[in-house]
């Protein structure tokens, strides 16, 4: 199976070499980057060229690029599956933490068998070398306030085929509101390794401070109100306990 890396920056001079590095290093045989540019002025587009020449005629790996404006993260990633060509998708503006990070992935997807529409694993969240928490994920159901890290899921093509892509009204939880779109259904299951595989930069859209959280907040009761799960209010306050209980798991 081709799997394609989505990668979506902008002004990210800091930590795409860690992203593009972590990729170069994966032993997986059929991958293909992916990466949307939003028009960066502060070297990125320098690293990403530097990235292509790198890789030109690596076997079984290809890329595309593209450096202009778009309309924010979410666009920038819709933008990204348009252009992919892979029969697995999965969005990577972190660092995967081993060379055979996706070759976990992608066999744990295969065992699943053909019913499993996607895998996701552990992450941590870090601040340089520092980590400040990590995702023990498990399984469980957005029912009862669970949900995969968005970091590590890797989704067959078929499940952007059938639910679309994400809803870009959203500003920090159109990743969630695009997971309880096809996780609601009970029959669209996740194989699950339980093995830290990606490192997360702290600071993203739904963890950069209070105001972005308290928005975090009130779009995955949005999400889960307009797909019309039951108790989403009560889902929301599960869910952000999840949350605070992994600030003490090291």
């Amino acid at each position: 199976m081709k799997v394609s890396l989505l990668v979506t920056v902008y002004n990210a001079q800091k930590n795409l070499p860690l992203t593009l590095q972590s990729i170069e290093e994966q032993d997986y045989q059929d991958l293909e980057a992916v990466i949307v540019d939003g028009g960066s002025t502060d070297g990125t587009v320098g690293l990403i060229e530097a990235f292509a020449d790198r890789m030109v005629g690596r076997q079984g790996f290809s890329m595309q690029w593209v450096s202009e404006p778009d309309g924010g993260l979410y666009d920038a990633m819709n933008k990204a599956f348009r252009m992919s060509t892979g029969d697995v998708i999965a969005v990577c503006n972190d660092k995967l933490c081993k060379p055979n990070a996706v070759s976990k992935m992608v066999a744990a997807l295969e065992r699943g068998g053909t019913d499993c529409v996607g895998v996701h694993a552990d992450l941590v969240y870090v601040d340089g070398e520092r980590v400040i928490r990590k995702w023990r994920m498990g399984q469980g159901r957005i029912s009862e306030g669970w949900m995969p890290g968005h970091p590590t899921l890797f989704l067959r093509r078929s499940v952007y085929g059938k639910y679309g892509l994400y809803d870009t009204s959203y500003r920090c939880a159109a990743d969630y509101e695009f997971m309880v779109r096809f996780l609601k259904e009970p029959e669209n299951r996740l194989a699950y390794v339980p093995e830290v595989l990606v490192a997360m930069f702290y600071g993203g859209t739904s963890n950069a401070g209070l105001k972005n959280y308290l928005v975090s907040f009130r779009e995955g009761y949005l999400a889960l109100r307009t797909n019309k799960v039951p108790h989403p209010l009560w889902i929301t306050l599960q869910r952000s306990l999840r949350v605070l209980l992994q600030f003490g798991k090291r």
